[in-house]
């Protein structure tokens, strides 16, 4: 259960996922969008996995780099995108980094797999 199921999920999918220093809750990987107006853009992004995962779905992306201009308030997909809460990724791995507020809704009925999850993803890019 948790980072380690999330990081042996990512690899399946042929990712690359490493854990932040002193922190393997932290989750990073390079991810290049398929769809929407970003599609072909190379991103980076973060995730906090909980000990529980896939009992519990992981954060919203934590995401490099900035794609949208910080604004707290708001809905997908320029609204509720955050600074601090993506400073510990911005801490160990430099550069600028946002937190998307973009819970995975569907979870409780989900199949609760890496693969749901990073779909969630997908359908993030796709309706930017």
């Amino acid at each position: 259960m948790g980072a380690d199921t999330f990081i042996q999920g990512l690899r399946d999918l042929g990712y690359q996922p490493f854990a932040l220093p002193d922190k393997p809750d932290h989750i990073v990987f390079d991810y290049v969008v398929e769809t929407g107006r970003f599609a072909g853009k190379k991103v980076r992004h973060g995730l906090v996995v909980p000990a529980d995962f896939p009992l519990s779905t992981p954060s919203g992306p934590h995401v490099t780099p900035d794609i949208h201009p910080i604004k707290t308030d708001g809905a997908h997909p320029l609204g509720a995108v955050h600074r601090d809460q993506a400073m510990p990724f911005q801490q160990a791995l430099g550069g600028e980094w946002q937190y998307w507020s973009r819970p995975a809704s569907n979870w409780p009925t989900s199949k609760k797999s890496v693969a749901t999850y990073m779909a969630h993803i997908w359908r993030l890019w796709d309706s930017q």
